[in-house]
């Protein structure tokens, strides 16, 4: 049994083949993970197409969520 972990004659050429296997996953994950965020970035701007003209020109809901200081009333 050979110590080597490819079966090919030309060893050259294996270590090739599977290194560009190896870039090949690589790309196909990058490309998986790229396409799936565009994924979720199109469903949320088709929500936002969907919603009305008025939702998108009124004013910010966090502004009711502030808390004012209590003024200071000099004595």
């Amino acid at each position: 049994m050979s110590d080597n972990f490819y079966t090919e004659t030309n060893k050259t050429s294996a270590i090739r083949s599977w290194i560009m296997w190896q870039m090949l996953r690589g790309m196909g994950w990058a490309a998986l993970f790229v396409f799936a965020i565009g994924l979720m970035y199109g469903a949320i701007w088709a929500v936002g197409q969907m919603l009305p003209d008025e939702s998108k020109t009124a004013p910010s809901p966090y502004g009711a969520l502030e808390i004012a200081a209590p003024e200071v009333v000099a004595a």
